[in-house]
């Protein structure tokens, strides 16, 4: 299947069935930050998979998922997801540095567990790192103007070649960086987005995304990832023409409307 240039969401296939479209699962929410499981689920509904697993470990991010999202299937061991991508740690759950990641096609890290990606032998690993985490990952990100758009855009690139794995540097201009020197600047999103919550939708999407349409090779992915971002920053600018301020739950809300839109 060929990734088409102009449409973000994979077109639906007349003779598709829920697993055709993707299957997704989801480790995400804590006791401390449960509400990151929903709208990482959240997100993930709207990236076009067709089945959606969520790992109960926590009671209180479960009960929340489920009781929001009655589509959503749990599964209690990572074992019983057989599928193609996993979207790990938005709201910091507890994982330790022996963690073993379950096997999937795709792997999308986000919050702490990004430290950990290099445990990963997934084929294709996406990490979601702010500033602030890009700066834990040893990447201090420094200046103003265009020096400070330069500086983000090496340090994106300089962090998927040391670990590996697709960056994508949020924040003004997010930059989508692939280990073998790509880069991708999306101006879709504005400052709507720089508030809490927002990071954990677009971690979910993402996976949707890719388990949605599937990519072949490195430069397939990282056209998915940047299908991604430019749909969470075009949600983000939807939900800010009627809103003030935007809440990340607006930006749930608008994707399913700009998504209609686009063609």
């Amino acid at each position: 299947m060929s990734i088409q240039q102009k449409r973000l969401l994979r077109a639906l296939d007349s003779a598709a069935t829920k697993y055709s479209h993707g299957k997704v699962a989801i480790l995400a929410g804590s006791s401390k930050y449960p509400g990151a499981a929903v709208l990482c689920v959240g997100g993930a509904r709207r990236g076009g998979a067709g089945y959606i697993n969520y790992l109960r470990r926590e009671d209180e991010p479960s009960r929340l998922v489920i009781s929001a999202y009655p589509d959503v299937v749990p599964i209690t061991k990572a074992s019983e997801f057989d599928g193609d991508c996993w979207v790990i740690g938005s709201g910091a759950p507890k994982l330790s540095r022996s963690f073993d990641f379950p096997e999937s096609k795709f792997l999308v890290l986000d919050g702490e567990v990004m430290g950990i990606a290099t445990n990963s032998n997934t084929p294709f690993t996406i990490i979601t790192p702010h500033a602030g985490e890009a700066k834990k990952l040893g990447f201090e990100i420094t200046g103003t103007g265009s020096k400070l758009a330069l500086a983000r855009k090496d340090a994106a690139i300089a962090m998927a070649k040391k670990l590996h794995v697709i960056v994508v540097l949020k924040g003004h201009n997010t930059v989508i960086a692939g280990p073998d020197g790509t880069s991708i600047v999306d101006t879709s999103g504005g400052s709507e987005l720089a508030t809490a919550g927002t990071g954990d939708i677009l971690a979910g999407l993402i996976g949707s995304m890719l388990a949605s349409w599937h990519p072949e090779n490195l430069a397939e992915t990282i056209q998915v990832v940047a299908k991604s971002v430019k749909l969470h920053g075009l949600a983000g600018a939807l939900a800010a023409k009627s809103l003030a301020p935007v809440v990340a739950t607006d930006i749930l809300d608008a994707l399913a409307k700009v998504s209609v839109k686009i063609k």
